[in-house]
């Protein structure tokens, strides 16, 4: 049968975005053998198998890719009555930490034990992404007002205040609150309200930075104040708080422009605390040098354009959104850990999506890429 010209067909899938998926997924496996095969090894604790990270970086790529397909495979406005739903479980599985069922890891109590590790942030993210999209949808015109703009830019508060509090986790509090804010600001035509939002927090920090600076010898700075600074000028705590960020700053010299070779660092040694971790892009860095970094960071800005593309063609309001949320949460993450392993801005602990060590971060990002493939399989176009 020969199809009309004009004929208009669904099922789109963006084979770009999908290799490049894999391609990060595949680097990242790579990357996190390299930077923890070393420490692995040494630690009878891990019972001296250099794989162990690796083999559990896998398992969890594997059932991430196997969600993706089964989300990407229904229609994504199955997802929508879980919205809600979704708000819930995220505050319920929060408090669970401060249960027997929460437990402790690297001086942070931030995980669950369900019979598999899983970090309650992780799905907030997710869940956050849904009830905003519904959200927005549901009031239409309303969001034009102001009690509906402040409706969709508080409703992220509630879920902040728990990771912050709770699990003493600040950089995923920030993200879930970026993302919540770039979808209201796609959503919102009132641009002046974010204009005058981000210069109020731009001042707001500032003057917290200031703050700390002249508080600086008195002795009354806490924890998260001696993070900022030891930011402002880590060398003054070489061997305490600025040390992980001063040694992410050694791997990044020493990788000059090609760097030294994959499997060829130094810093991972014993050097750099959890390089797998939050620090892994020094080590791409120092294995990879400069051309790599660079190269890493296109395939993100790649990943961004193929969302932004699905993002403008999707059907209607909220499967564009369920885009842009993915798109923001992958943004910010991107932005804030390269920041952070520069010195840009002050050690928080954030991962990069699909490279450094984490099993929920990468589950999660994969089941969100699984409501982006459901959104671009809705999408109609016509074939000439």
């Amino acid at each position: 049968m020969v199809r009309n010209r004009f004929e208009k067909t669904k099922g789109y899938v963006d084979y770009t975005l999908v290799f490049i998926i894999l391609l990060l997924l595949g680097f990242g496996l790579i990357m996190v053998y390299s930077t923890s095969s070393y420490s692995a090894s040494m630690s009878s604790t891990l019972h001296n198998n250099p794989a162990f990270y690796l083999n559990k970086q896998a398992f969890a790529t594997v059932f991430g890719l196997g969600a993706m397909a089964v989300v990407a495979l229904f229609p994504y406005h199955f997802w929508r009555r879980f919205a809600g739903a979704g708000y819930v479980v995220s505050v319920v599985l929060i408090l669970l930490v401060l249960t027997p069922l929460g437990y402790e890891a690297n001086g942070a109590r931030r995980w669950l034990n369900l019979g598999i590790s899983v970090q309650p942030a992780e799905i907030a993210k997710l869940a956050m992404i849904l009830f905003l999209a519904n959200l927005v949808c549901q009031l239409g015109n309303k969001i034009r007002t102001r009690n509906g703009f402040l409706l969709v830019l508080l409703s992220p508060a509630p879920i902040c205040l728990m990771v912050w509090g709770i699990t003493q986790n600040l950089s995923s509090a920030i993200i879930i609150f970026m993302i919540g804010y770039i979808m209201l600001f796609v959503a919102s035509p009132e641009y002046r309200r974010f204009i005058l939002i981000t210069v109020a927090a731009i001042a707001l920090a500032a003057l917290v930075v200031v703050i700390i600076v002249h508080l600086a010898d008195s002795g009354t700075l806490g924890y998260r104040g001696q993070r900022i600074r030891t930011w402002i000028d880590p060398e003054a705590d070489a061997t305490g708080k600025g040390f992980q960020t001063l040694q992410a700053l050694y791997a990044i010299g020493s990788g000059g422009v090609f760097g030294k070779g994959i499997g060829q660092s130094t810093q991972k040694l014993g050097f750099l605390p959890e390089a797998q971790n939050d620090m892994i892009f020094s080590i791409i860095c120092e294995e990879l040098g400069l051309f790599g970094g660079i190269c890493i960071i296109i395939l993100f800005l790649l990943m961004l354009w193929r969302l932004m593309i699905i993002a403008n063609n999707a059907p209607d309001e909220f499967g564009g959104l369920l885009v842009v949320g993915v798109m923001g949460h992958i943004a910010v993450q991107v932005i804030l850990n390269v920041a952070v392993v520069t010195n840009v801005i002050p050690n928080t602990g954030i991962s990069l999506p699909f490279i450094s060590y984490g099993g929920s971060s990468v589950m999660f990002l994969l089941i969100e890429m699984g409501l982006v493939f459901s959104v671009a399989r809705s999408i109609t176009f016509t074939e000439d």
